[in-house]
């Protein structure tokens, strides 16, 4: 196996178990509720996600800190002094200032361990299609590709990793600005439902709407379906904001449709889930475009 470490921060909602399996580094990002400051690690040692979104669902607001230079510096050194190379994968620079955070740590750590190959990839992915960016990164490191063959191999292919979302409570997108005030309201009251992607700048942004929530997850594979390369042969990642059935109703239409057999389902995060809201439905998986 090629020596190198691949580091990741929580907002590639990974869970504990393949954060082990995989075996990469996870930094935490931090959210406040009530004035306090939690953070998210793999194994939720801080606030349950099933707690944190009953705190949304009645009425507690709760903002997101990036994960700034200090805190990479912090986690960098050891593996450095350690004689470790590293490659970070960084959450999307068009939703956080994690990666100019960690862009600024490796010119300056680099610069301290001039014998050590460190890099950064601006990702351009949220929740777990960063998770299964950090996946492939991880088999390919397991089959003995070099650092930079997984740079490289991760920065052509991260615009093929598709995020199909949906929202279940338009209100957390009207508080982030991502929808007026009087499209939150007229939504709700006739259960329109969004359904959003990340783009190829790595913003969230509405491709379509409609009309009720069962419709709503089917148009996650509806849109799979018209992007999706090799279906029957992928893995599947697919995060929920506490609605575990709706997330396995997804799978299981992933499954009879396509013949999908490796499927991960996981929590979207604190950090995604104070802006998406309880009932978030996430969709990821490699395909021709986003």
């Amino acid at each position: 196996m090629s020596d190198f470490v691949i580091l990741t921060d929580s907002s590639a909602d990974l869970g504990a178990e393949l954060v082990r399996e995989l075996d990469v580094q996870v930094l935490p990002l931090g959210f406040v509720l009530d004035d306090h400051t939690y953070y998210n690690y793999p194994d939720n040692r801080e606030m349950d996600p099933h707690l944190f979104y009953e705190r949304l669902r009645k009425g507690d607001g709760a903002t997101t800190n990036a994960v700034n230079v200090a805190q990479y510096t912090e986690a960098l050194e050891p593996m450095l002094q350690a004689g470790r190379d590293v490659l970070i994968l960084a959450f999307s620079s068009g939703l956080s200032t994690t990666y100019n955070s960690s862009r600024l740590a490796v010119e300056e750590m680099s610069a301290k361990y001039p014998e050590r190959k460190l890099y950064t990839v601006d990702t351009l992915c949220a929740s777990l299609g960063q998770g299964l960016l950090v996946w492939y990164a991880a088999k390919a490191r397991e089959r003995g590709d070099s650092i930079e063959e997984v740079r490289d191999w991760i920065e052509e292919r991260k615009l093929n990793l598709c995020h199909q979302f949906t929202v279940d409570d338009l209100y957390f997108l009207k508080r982030g600005g991502r929808i007026s005030a009087a499209t939150a309201v007229v939504g709700s009251m006739l259960h329109i439902k969004p359904v959003l992607h990340v783009d190829d700048e790595g913003h969230l942004v509405s491709i379509g709407k409609v009309r009720g929530r069962q419709a709503a997850l089917k148009a996650l594979v509806d849109r799979m379906e018209e992007t999706a390369i090799d279906s029957g042969s992928l893995t599947v990642f697919i995060s929920h904001g506490d609605c575990l059935e709706d997330a396995q109703t997804v799978a299981d239409m992933v499954k009879k449709r396509f013949g999908v057999q490796e499927i991960y389902i996981n929590y979207v995060g604190p950090v995604i889930g104070a802006h998406s809201g309880p009932g978030t439905v996430a969709l990821f998986y490699v395909g021709t475009n986003r």
